[in-house]
């Protein structure tokens, strides 16, 4: 038991160390294809729900949306747990719950008990998402290798958002609907003992007491303020009392928790960060991509089923091209950010966005399928673009012990700009579909307010009428449908735009040098020109400086004919004008410059 212990440990140090990083990327993808497997896998799995649960109105609306909720929620919470009791074992504890939820889920026997399943989902979710972005960061010190990195992990998360309605339909052709939910837990079996031996274990700057109250605060926060924008998104009044009332919690909860973090001496999350343009711009320009185009998936789906009369399936294939797209984007994205830098990267993935979504308003009632092809081909790849450079400039602008914290708020960015876009782009959108159907010929008061509210109710409500009024009321909706999807498209791509000119803060270049230290001092090991670390052998019976804890001797760096030198560090790390050290110059440091 002990050797197998020991070399567990010695192979986790050895990760850690480089030498089987990309299999423990292997391992991190597999975490978060199920987190992403699982927002979306329960769409098609609606219907059998609740023929066979037969849930209210509000506790369907609850199955859906509490695993979004919850995970949002407590992103913050367990990213800067992670950073203090170790990010592996977060992520190994977030496995073990999303296995037996996932069981639990499966075999419910009613909704409340599937609801209860759904949010336990959730915190597993949000134990798992931070970790496994942060861990990724310990593994990958050299940002030419984590970019390359980050973008497979970013593709994967786009083939696990389009593969869940995918895979769920097929499971439901076979299995019944329990089975979308029995598919998690094979692989967390197979992925407890293998992160286990593999993953290394690393933490952040453990001074001072872990906030307790501020993570609770933070999470009461979250939940109040998505709770709330989720119920605008879903067509509620913005002044009805439990929507305000969510909102208006949250936001003083949020609140009350940047108070408490200024005033503290160890904070839960250092908000000095955000006084760094690269990395408050990167955290704005995730909202901004998803506000913009979150909302736009939903009502282009509606219009390929609604409009056009695709089934779900054919509507799944017609999206594929955006999935492949971004898959490749996000496979690429390490060469086009080396070449080009996040500043020029990101604006050109907004710009280019902007350009489908100009393009698809040549979408009318007819099919055409090269321009929807062209379309949603652009699309995934300048939002994968986008979202890229942002989250890579993100990271690597974080230190490396803050490495969970920075995560979390790029992740709840990313839930609070989709949940912000549906609400916003569905209120565009209702606001030009509804007067279209106001004057339709042979068409009464009310049953012209009953097909103002969706376009599949003033289906409904034509299929009641019947004969010449029902036809009319049909057309017309459609007509207003595709007006009203010309409107969002335009303002969507009002957005991206505005996001293209914020992206011009971040840095013109990437930055390669050598990895940052933690915020504690504690040095990143030297690295070789592969990125292993660097062998300093002692004479035998004889401990190095760095053992003895005497200072190491300086020694010149030698200058090589590529024109690449290495430079010792300073005594003193150098700050930035917020106070934190540089990630480039923290004390300890070795950088590596290239000459122009």
């Amino acid at each position: 038991m002990s050797g197998t212990t020991t070399a567990a440990a010695r192979c986790r140090r050895e990760t850690g160390a480089g030498a089987n990083r990309w299999v423990v990327l292997v391992v991190l993808c597999v975490s978060l294809l199920l987190v992403a497997l699982d927002a979306t896998v329960l769409h098609v799995a609606v219907p059998a729900v609740t023929e066979d649960l037969k849930p209210g109105a509000m506790e369907l609306l609850w199955i859906v949306d509490v695993y979004p909720l919850v995970c949002a929620s407590l992103l913050i919470l367990f990213g800067t747990l992670g950073d203090r009791i170790g990010r592996r074992r977060v992520l190994l504890l977030g496995y073990a719950l999303f296995g037996v939820a996932s069981g639990i889920a499966a075999f419910s026997g009613n909704a409340q008990l599937l609801i209860g399943a759904r949010a336990l989902l959730g915190v597993g979710g949000a134990m798992i998402m931070p970790a496994t972005l942060s861990i990724l960061r310990e593994v990958f010190p050299d940002r030419r290798e984590r970019a390359l990195a980050i973008g497979i992990w970013s593709a994967v998360a786009a083939v696990g958002a389009a593969v869940g309605p995918l895979l769920g339909g097929f499971l439901l052709e076979h299995f019944w609907w329990g089975s979308v939910f029995l598919v998690n837990i094979p692989l967390m079996i197979v992925s407890l003992p293998i992160g286990r031996l593999l993953l290394p274990e690393s933490r952040g700057d453990r001074d001072g007491p872990w906030d307790v109250v501020g993570a609770l605060m933070a999470a009461a926060g979250l939940f109040g303020l998505v709770l709330g924008v989720k119920r605008l998104g879903g067509g509620e009044a913005p002044l009805s009392p439990f929507t305000l009332g969510s909102l208006l919690v949250g936001a003083v909860l949020m609140a009350a928790f940047v108070r408490r973090q200024r005033r503290r001496r160890h904070p839960l999350v250092d908000l000095r960060l955000f006084a760094r343009p690269a990395f408050s711009t990167s955290v704005g320009c995730i909202v901004l991509a998803m506000l913009a185009l979150v909302g736009l998936e939903l009502i282009a789906a509606q219009y390929l089923q609604l409009v056009l009369g695709l089934s779900p399936l054919q509507t799944g294939l017609r999206l594929l091209p955006l999935t492949v797209a971004a898959m490749a984007a996000g496979l690429a994205g390490a060469k086009l950010l080396r070449r080009f830098g996040p500043r020029a990267m990101v604006s050109f993935g907004f710009c280019l966005t902007a350009a489908a979504v100009v393009t698809l308003t040549l979408m009318g009632g007819n099919d055409n399928t090269g321009l929807l092809l062209f379309g949603f081909v652009l699309l995934g790849f300048g939002l994968e673009t986008t979202l890229f450079g942002a989250y890579e400039s993100m990271l690597s602008e974080a230190p490396q012990a803050q490495s969970g914290g920075a995560a979390a708020i790029g992740e709840t960015s990313y839930q609070l700009g989709a949940g912000l876009g549906i609400a916003l782009l569905g209120s565009v959108m209702n606001a030009a579909y509804a007067p279209g159907l106001s004057s339709v010929p042979g068409v009464g008061r009310a049953d012209s307010t009953a097909a103002a509210h969706s376009l599949g109710e003033a289906y409904q409500v034509a299929d009641r009428l019947g004969g010449a009024s029902g036809g009319a009321l049909r057309h017309a909706a459609r007509d207003s449908f595709v007006h009203g999807l010309h409107v969002t498209l335009l303002v969507s791509a009002g957005l991206l735009l505005l996001g293209a000119v914020i992206a011009l803060r971040l840095p013109r270049v990437m930055d390669c040098g050598a990895p940052a230290a933690d915020v504690s001092g504690t040095p990143a090991p030297a690295t070789d020109a592969a990125g292993l670390p660097a062998q300093t052998p002692a004479p035998s019976g004889r401990p190095t400086p760095a053992q003895s804890g005497l200072p190491a001797p300086a020694i010149p760096a030698p200058a090589t004919a590529a024109g690449v030198r290495s430079a010792a560090a300073t005594p003193a790390p150098a700050t930035d004008p917020a106070g934190i050290p540089a990630p480039r110059d923290v004390a300890g440091t070795p950088e590596t410059r290239v000459s122009a």
